[in-house]
């Protein structure tokens, strides 16, 4: 963390990595909460430069051990000589745009996508055009879509659906079906309406305190979450997202499943998945995320 002499964080401040050769290895900013990171670095010598405009610029050494989580000590910038002020140099699109880049990297097991989690706990609020962006990356993601095809299998072993019948066509319509599901899932659910409502879709990692406490917080976020504001209030994204999303479930599944039931049903299991994957983000997903550990500085 990269703070001033009053102890407030410097958003912006650039530092370069340099490995045992003297090279500059990697660049990265700080973030809104004056938090760097730098992931799957080399083991072996390495040297800090952090640098930021109106301050004077500071090293930090160290030695990174084999399969060490090296965590560096909080570095104070002091003023450059005859500066009285500090101008940030990066804007919280920027910051938000770099944060993204992070979360797109994260794959559960190594393959299955992960893009709605921060592990950052003030992360920076995402434009309109970035919520857009992340529902396209997760919905048109090819593992995304060879779990909906694999699901069409099962269904079609099942012959759920009766209406749709059997043979490719069956398939084909089922496989439809579930990818229309999670299309408009996502795009209503995590950017059409947070856009709408200014709120953000993401599942923020909380990390810390006891079991009781966590399990709590992963149930309750499919119904609340953190506004454009970062302050919490209902999750109307996420519940009408999915009544919405229900609703279009109509349009293309067996006449015989259609109706009032189908919207409700529908939009009723997505907000228990969104409870349940809570859960499993809180306990387990992280655990099986390769390249996410210290990326959340409040985990004991």
């Amino acid at each position: 963390m990269v703070v001033d002499q009053t102890g407030a964080f410097i958003v912006g401040a650039k530092v370069e990595l340099k490995i045992a050769s003297g090279s500059i290895d990697e660049k990265a900013f700080t973030d809104s909460s004056g938090q760097f990171y730098f992931l799957n670095v080399n083991p072996g010598n390495f040297e800090l430069t952090i640098s930021a405009e109106h301050f004077a610029n500071q090293v930090v050494s160290g030695t990174l051990h084999p399969g060490e989580h090296y965590v560096a000590p909080q570095i104070v910038l002091p003023l450059a000589m005859q500066t009285a002020s500090v101008t940030v140099t990066q804007t919280q699109e920027e910051i938000a745009e770099e944060q993204i880049k992070v979360q797109e990297t994260q794959r559960v097991l190594g393959f299955i996508p992960n893009f709605y989690v921060s592990y950052v706990p003030d992360a920076a609020p995402l434009t309109p055009e970035q919520k857009m962006k992340v529902a396209w990356k997760s919905s048109s993601d090819l593992v995304t879509i060879g779990l909906v095809a694999a699901v069409a299998g099962g269904e079609q072993a099942g012959n759920s659906f009766k209406g749709y019948g059997q043979g490719a066509q069956g398939y084909g319509k089922r496989f439809g079906a579930g990818y229309a599901d999670v299309f408009d899932g996502t795009f209503l659910g995590g950017a059409i309406f947070p856009i709408l409502f200014k709120q953000d879709p993401r599942y923020f990692y909380k990390g810390t305190g006891g079991v009781r406490s966590r399990l709590a917080y992963a149930l309750v976020n499919a119904f609340i979450c953190k506004g454009d504001n970062k302050k919490w209030q209902p999750n109307y994204s996420n519940v009408l997202g999915n009544i919405a999303a229900g609703g279009i479930a109509n349009a293309y599944y067996p006449a015989t499943n259609r109706g009032a039931g189908l919207t409700f049903q529908t939009a009723g299991v997505r907000i228990g998945e969104t409870a349940l994957a809570g859960v499993f983000q809180e306990f387990i997903v992280r655990k099986l995320t390769p390249g996410v550990q210290g990326r959340n500085t409040t985990q004991p």
